[in-house]
């Protein structure tokens, strides 16, 4: 963060910027390729216009959110520019810290001299009061036309617990999804985490194959890929040897067990809650409402959003074409009731354990 922004709030207040989270290093690929253009575009119009203000990025873990987010406030500072960017974490404890004092005020008032704003994790914000001030800065800051910019793990409607004023505010602008790294994707980020590893290690060498295998087993997020490169490097160290394909698999292979579960299917879970509750399929997708179809049925929409990637309007089409709002409330009643009701709790586990066995 620039000596501006450490003159205007207090250091603990401020997180520092990664250097390594820039737009030279965000690797594009077909899945973050149109949110990295939206958020260069962005960033060479603050100062002129705020451009589809807010913009809000929603991405899974390690699929470079929080990169491109400080990526944005990089490129603004190195223009001039003043930045801020804020955990939602360090954005709670201002307000909560001093509710009675001055800061919060000052807070806020230093807030608006910044041309960017970056608030990272806002899945994280809660509390009602907090909330109040935060829908407050969003306001305040889009009169001003500073440029804001929102991330958080999902898309702003599936934010459970924030207020619908906040969501509504988020939608405003523009919103843009980092999808889940495809093959070739993966390989162009191996690669430049391996150069950048070369610099500490002249003589670490990975070949195309090695590579590749890695590219084809390790499919889940960035991060996964970032253990996976400090693994073969340590391995390299210690056993001094050329890495190979081999030696590259030993080395990975606690990373495939615990991070690649099995791909549960919505068909397969449909296939085991009807089974286990002697409904049929067709039940289970029908607009009937007996008490005997809702609760499995309300059952099979919440392992389908835990167990599953899709997203709510996914699910929603799986189940007989209903509204996304039909599967929100089932999973926000199921997660309620399993609290509530330790016995469903164990049931519902047991049917998720049945799900992702191999």
């Amino acid at each position: 963060m620039s000596r501006k922004a450490e003159i205007l709030l207090p250091l603990s207040l401020v997180p520092p910027l990664d250097p390594r989270h820039t737009f030279d290093n965000f690797v594009v690929g077909g899945s973050n390729q149109f949110a990295c253009s939206a958020a260069r575009k962005i960033v060479e119009t603050i100062g002129v216009h705020a451009l589809y203000n807010p913009l809000f990025i929603h991405a899974g873990v390690g699929l470079g959110k929080t990169h491109l987010s400080q990526a944005m406030a990089h490129a603004c500072e190195s223009e001039g520019k003043r930045p801020l960017y804020l955990t939602a974490d360090r954005f709670m404890q201002q307000f909560v810290s001093a509710p009675q004092s001055q800061t919060a005020i000052q807070f806020k008032d230093q807030i608006r001299r910044f041309d960017l704003l970056v608030v990272d994790d806002v899945q994280f914000l809660k509390g009602r009061t907090v909330q109040e001030e935060f829908c407050h800065i969003i306001n305040q800051s889009g009169v001003s036309g500073q440029q804001m910019v929102f991330a958080a793990d999902r898309p702003p409607g599936e934010l459970d617990g924030i207020d619908e004023r906040i969501k509504s505010r988020l939608t405003g602008g523009l919103s843009v999804e980092l999808g889940n790294f495809d093959k070739d994707l993966r390989r162009r980020i191996l690669k430049r985490r391996i150069e950048a590893a070369r610099k500490d290690d002249p003589e670490f060498e990975v070949p195309e194959p090695v590579i590749e295998l890695i590219a084809s087993l390790m499919t889940s997020n960035g991060r996964d890929l970032d253990g996976a490169v400090n693994r073969l490097l340590a391995h390299a160290g210690f056993s001094g040897q050329h890495m190979t394909v081999e030696l590259a698999h030993r080395a990975i292979r606690a990373l495939i067990r615990v991070h690649e579960p099995k791909r549960v299917k919505v068909d397969e879970i449909l296939k085991l809650v009807s089974a286990h509750y002697n409904v049929t399929r067709a039940d289970l997708l029908s607009a009937r409402r007996t008490a005997s179809m809702v609760r499995p049925r309300q059952i099979a929409m919440y392992l389908s959003k835990t167990l599953t990637s899709r997203s709510f309007p996914d699910i929603a089409q799986r189940f007989g074409g209903r509204d996304h709002t039909t599967v929100l409330h089932a999973v926000r009643k199921i997660e309620r009731m399993m609290t509530e009701h330790p016995a469903l709790k164990n049931e519902i586990t047991l049917l998720s354990q049945m799900l992702s066995d191999e």
